[in-house]
């Protein structure tokens, strides 16, 4: 054994065995009142931790030093490793200032504890042998304390899922050059990123998710050499992208998505040539994607989905070819797809949807990509009939709504055994439902907006593998009535929305409908739908709702369960010939809702007469 491997294990020894160590009475008095503060322990996590009894031997969580100093307080249930295990648990209280008289201690751990409330106490800034601080997974609030910057050593600093507020101090960085991973995600911190945390030059791990941070992203972003994943999404950050970012060549994760960041995206991307995953979507970039992003040939995944990016596709994407998920959809871009792309044999997830790129057909080449899942080409100007290759395709999900499909929808659809999700909304197909479409175990649906024809009950009764998640036929002239049974098929019974607004369907409502119990959408207007209105519509869950039986011929009265469903959003009845008084009801729905209803009266159209 080597003489330093010796010694480590010598000194591993004095730390954590010495079953004979005397806890020092300051540590021990620290640790008992951060006990009193506990309000509830309901595990319980310290029922070892007594003032009989030797802090360093019997406390569970607590190890101490040869000099029975403690050094490590780790949340009792849990033991310290680079990726812990947290276990489902909980404490009530405040995390006691005297914590700060534990002068020897390098790690504080309690993290995922669920209830521990109030601020971080500003005495851990005297705690200079720390080198891990773990709170994450709390609810702790108030500011982050600017003693942090005495804490040289910190190695560690999660603070990630609580309700912390303020600003991040500049100060705090000053001096944190060894901290090599800080969380801070999932609080309400608002304010710039201080231009200070160019001083992490250690930092491997920063991740500032859902806040809300302001600002523009410091230029001495670049100093951090060592930053491997940086993730700022769901902040309010503004300005354009520094072409420091270039260099920081060991960064394998950017997330910047859903911000409000402007400008292009700089020609010095191509520094990151470690990055594996660059999601930059829900934002405000211009430009042209750079050529130079053909340079990242580590790249899985690349979303910049949903900003203003324009001119063509460049060419050098083609050199991705670890790239597995491309997201260029919602964007301006326009001219034809690089016949380069075809070299990205590892695509798993192709979306080009809303853009100006008029394909007129889908190129055979992404016929050739082995592992094609989503393909989502929603309004690019597609035209004729659909390519007779997707029948042997292995995708799952397709998008092709808002183009200018025409003709039937051929029967080798039923060939496509591995879809769950279509989407072919808003074209031109006329005709009726193949009877190969039983063939497919279909988790979505959505036809709308197209002229098919026939029962609708062709698809309404398909018994697919899967449950049904979602269907929209509206704006057809699909034909009833609903077979009443509808609410028999276990595989329709988890759907959440169900669609067929405006197809000449008649008939009634079936009350098989309240087997439906996580029924999010239900739209049934226009459809010369007559009887009375189910008394079993129902949601059995935390769901929003949302029941819309405008114009058709309904009669009778509104039964009180469907109004007063909870979290009932919008509600709409008007246009058919009910009757009675409108129950009293919680929502807040408008007079439009009940509007053109003869025989019906009460808030908020005018009283009865009695």
């Amino acid at each position: 054994m080597k003489p330093q491997l010796v010694l480590i294990f010598i000194f591993s020894l004095s730390i954590f065995i010495c079953p004979n160590l005397a806890c020092h009475p300051t540590d021990k008095e620290a640790l008992l009142e951060f006990k009193r503060k506990i309000t509830s322990d309901p595990y319980p996590l310290l029922s070892t931790w007594n003032s009989s009894t030797n802090c360093c031997t019997s406390w569970e969580g607590v190890s101490c030093d040869s000099s029975g100093r403690v050094v490590s307080l780790v949340r009792p249930g849990e033991f310290f490793d680079p990726d812990p295990f947290l276990q489902d648990t909980s404490m009530s209280g405040t995390i006691s200032p005297y914590i700060g008289n534990l002068t020897n201690l390098q790690t504080l751990n309690l993290r995922n504890l669920q209830e521990l409330t109030g601020q971080i106490p500003p005495e851990l800034g005297k705690l200079t042998h720390l080198v891990n601080i773990l709170l994450d997974k709390n609810k702790l609030n108030g500011w982050i304390p600017t003693t942090f910057r005495h804490l040289t050593k910190l190695q560690k600093l999660y603070l990630s899922d609580n309700a912390l507020s303020g600003t991040i101090p500049a100060e705090m960085f000053e001096n944190l050059r060894l901290l090599s991973e800080l969380t801070l995600s999932g609080n309400k911190l608002s304010g710039p990123i201080p231009n200070t945390i160019g001083n992490l030059v250690s930092i491997t791990t920063l991740d500032l998710l859902n806040n809300k941070i302001s600002g523009s992203i410091p230029t001495n972003i670049g100093n951090l050499k060592s930053l491997q994943y940086l993730d700022l999404r769901y902040n309010s950050i503004s300005g354009s992208l520094p072409s420091s970012f270039g260099q920081l060549s060991a960064l394998q994760t950017l997330y910047i998505s859903n911000n409000q960041i402007t400008g292009s995206i700089p020609s010095s991307i191509s520094g990151l040539v470690s990055l594996q995953y660059f999601v930059a979507s829900e934002n405000r970039l211009t430009g042209s994607i750079p050529v130079t992003i053909g340079k990242l040939g580590q790249l899985t995944q690349l979303d910049l989905g949903n900003n203003q990016l324009s001119g063509e596709i460049p060419t050098t994407i083609g050199n991705l070819s670890n790239l597995t998920n491309l997201d260029l959809s919602k964007n301006r871009l326009s001219g034809k797809l690089p016949v380069e792309m075809s070299n990205l044999k590892a695509l798993q997830y192709l979306f080009l949807s809303y853009n100006s790129l008029k394909l007129v057909t889908i190129p055979n080449w992404i016929a050739k990509i082995p592992a094609l899942f989503g393909l989502e080409l929603a309004k690019s100007g597609l035209e004729g009939k659909l390519p007779n290759w997707l029948s042997s395709s292995g995708i799952s999900s397709l998008d092709l709504s808002n183009n200018g499909f025409s003709q039937k929808l051929p029967p080798w659809i039923g060939n496509m055994t591995n879809l769950y999700s279509l989407n072919l909304a808003k074209n031109a197909f006329h005709s009726t439902i193949p009877d190969e479409l039983k063939r497919l175990n279909l988790m979505q649906l959505n036809l709308s907006g197209n002229s098919f024809s026939g029962s609708v009950n062709t698809i309404l009764s398909m018994e697919s593998q899967d449950d049904w998640i979602y269907i929209d036929l509206s704006y057809n002239m699909f034909t009833g009535p609903i077979d009443p049974n509808i609410g028999e098929n276990k595989k329709m019974t988890p759907i959440s929305s169900l669609i067929l607004s405006h197809n000449p369907l008649g008939g009634s409502i079936p009350s098989s409908v309240g087997n439906f119990t996580r029924l999010q959408d239900l739209w049934l207007v226009n459809n010369g739908l007559s009887g009375n209105i189910p008394t079993k519509i129902k949601n059995d869950f935390e769901f929003t709702m949302t029941i819309l039986l405008s114009k058709n011929k309904l009669s009778g009265g509104i039964p009180s369960n469907v109004i007063n469903q909870k979290n009932l959003q919008e509600f709409d009845v008007s246009e058919n010939n009910l009757s009675g008084e409108i129950p009293s009801h919680k929502g807040k729905f408008p007079v439009s809702s009940f509007l053109n209803n003869p025989g019906l009266c009460g808030a908020p159209l005018p009283s009865c007469k009695h």
